[in-house]
């Protein structure tokens, strides 16, 4: 750890509120607490996805590794934009689920209900 970070209580610190009222997304607040944990964790999934390529990509590199190569190393510029295009996949597949509710509203499509309404009255 280096010096500055040195006598910070991080979990004290991360666990802080913010100032001001917490957006509301959705009519449940339980709903708006359950995305807030599942972006968060997506979040550290993330972090622990580019490590282990660090990882990986030191040991194909040198076949050995230490902390101080993985914390210090920076990935090239191919490197990058490898990290960046299986970042952009992995965001796409969390949020599949909401791209196609934004496809499904604006789609236009009648509920099912309203066609199910109309037929029976034929």
């Amino acid at each position: 750890m280096s010096a500055a970070g040195e006598g910070l209580d991080w979990v004290a610190l991360s666990g802080r509120r913010a100032k001001g009222k917490r957006p509301d997304f959705f009519d449940d607040p339980a709903l708006d607490r359950l995305y807030s944990t599942v972006f968060a964790l997506a979040a550290e999934v993330s972090a622990l996805r580019e490590r282990q390529d660090t990882i990986e990509r030191l040991l194909e590199a040198k076949g050995t590794l230490s902390r101080d190569d993985i914390e210090n190393y920076v990935p090239d510029r191919a490197a990058g934009a490898e990290r960046g295009l299986a970042t952009q996949a992995y965001i796409a597949r969390i949020m599949r689920g909401f791209q196609q509710e934004v496809e499904a509203m604006e789609a236009h499509d009648p509920p099912i209900m309203d066609i199910v309404e109309k037929l029976s009255r034929e």
